[in-house]
């Protein structure tokens, strides 16, 4: 998921911290996450200085490529190691778990310009550590639309669990929609960076040259990428969306369009990769974790295939739902939005947020979080409480984790 340009931080020092690496493990104390070599963590020189003051100092020092998280119990995530101004150069590799264009043309709209997702994986050759529910950044070459080139960074929602789709901790997956936006009438384009007769067929062959057309730059950029394609990465970054650390709580996804990608990294750690596993084979994860699903269209859905695995395999801890907009509607003939779907299961998903280890995680559109007010606003005044106040103090208590655009 795309989530808003971002100004260029300065560069670090090439002198500043050593590069974490995936697939290193070093003694807890170090680091909560695979990757962090022992130059972050105090050496036992350091430990054993008998000067106080100097150890004092020695504790305050913050490690450079690394974020520590205090509401996970100072849990330490790997932070910014790639900056725009020195991005990692990867490269695009062959994904055998998904084909890189994951959605179908949409039959009942057929002048959709925006139909095509594409789910594409970048060999970062184990420089470029990451947890589940953070974001990287991808430099496009430009022009953007001030002119700039390279263009200034666009965020996304990492798609695939910390030891990605190949399990190796080497590669990077990203759930991307092709930004196409084409000039009608009735539709004029406040910018566009094709004017007509100048649109040319995109990888998947979709063209409009009979019109004035803006095309995204980055998402254009990553979708028409073909395998061993260079890409330039920076981050990683986001402490938004994080996983508690709880095996026993329970997380109810609400995600549109290609805001499923931090749910499905989720997923795939909690149902999916052999470092979710116990060594008897059962799941780690004991809680339930419940999809809500939003799209215009059925084609647009995505990741059903890993959905349905779930739900057979694990059929009381996972649960997947679907609101599609434009072919659904609900009994009293509204449209199937993800607070209409949720509405069918207002009782039993309100129950399960007075637990406190129920988590939500919201990614896409921002009207979800006026959803949610529509849909449980009656039942928290039946329980004598204020929607917007229950809310908040589901944020203070760190399980309300919102990513909306």
């Amino acid at each position: 998921m795309a989530l808003a340009f971002v100004a260029a931080p300065p560069a670090a020092a090439p002198e500043a911290a050593p590069r974490l690496r995936a697939g290193r493990h070093t003694a807890p104390e170090a680091s909560s996450f695979a990757g962090i070599p022992a130059a972050f963590g105090l050496g036992a020189a350091a430990i054993a200085v008998g000067s106080s003051a100097v150890t004092r100092r020695a504790t305050a020092v913050k490690k450079k490529g690394v974020k520590v998280v205090k509401e996970l119990g100072g849990k330490e995530i790997p932070w910014n190691l790639f900056r725009p101004k020195a991005p990692h150069k990867g490269k695009v590799v062959k994904n055998d778990v998904h084909p890189q264009t994951i959605t179908k043309p949409n039959s009942n709209s057929p002048g959709d310009a925006n139909w095509e997702t594409t789910h594409v994986t970048f060999d970062h050759g184990g420089e470029v550590p990451y947890v589940e529910g953070q974001s990287i950044g991808v430099v496009a070459p430009g022009p953007d639309k001030k002119g700039q080139m390279p263009a200034k960074i666009r965020l996304y929602s990492i798609g695939s669990s910390a030891v990605g789709d190949c399990q190796d901790s080497k590669t990077v997956s990203l759930c991307v929609k092709r930004v196409v936006e084409v000039e009608e009438e009735k539709w004029p384009l406040k910018h566009s960076n094709r004017d007509v007769g100048e649109d040319k067929p995109d990888k998947v062959g979709t063209c409009f040259p009979d019109a004035k057309v803006y095309r995204g730059v980055c998402s254009n950029h990553i979708c028409d990428m073909s395998e061993g394609d260079e890409v330039l990465i920076t981050g990683p970054t986001g402490a938004e969306m994080l996983l508690p650390n709880d095996q026993d709580c329970n997380i109810i996804m609400l995600a549109t369009g290609t805001g499923i990608a931090p749910m499905r990294s989720y997923m795939r750690l909690l149902f999916h990769d052999e470092v979710g596993a116990n060594p008897d084979g059962s799941r780690k994860f004991q809680g339930l974790a419940w999809l809500f699903l939003g799209v215009p269209y059925s084609n647009s859905l995505l990741y059903v295939d890993e959905h349905d695995e779930y739900t057979k395999k694990f059929p009381g801890q996972f649960r997947a739902d679907y609101a599609v907009s434009r072919e659904q509607k609900n009994a009293a003939g509204q449209k199937m939005y993800i607070q209409t779907k949720m509405a069918d299961y207002a009782d039993e998903l309100w129950e399960l947020m007075q637990s406190p280890k129920t988590h939500i995680y919201m990614c896409g559109l921002k009207g979800m979080e006026s959803g949610m007010e529509e849909c449980f606003s009656p039942l928290a005044k039946k329980a004598g409480v204020e929607w917007k106040d229950f809310a908040k103090e589901m944020k203070k208590g760190h399980r309300y984790h919102v990513e909306v655009y």
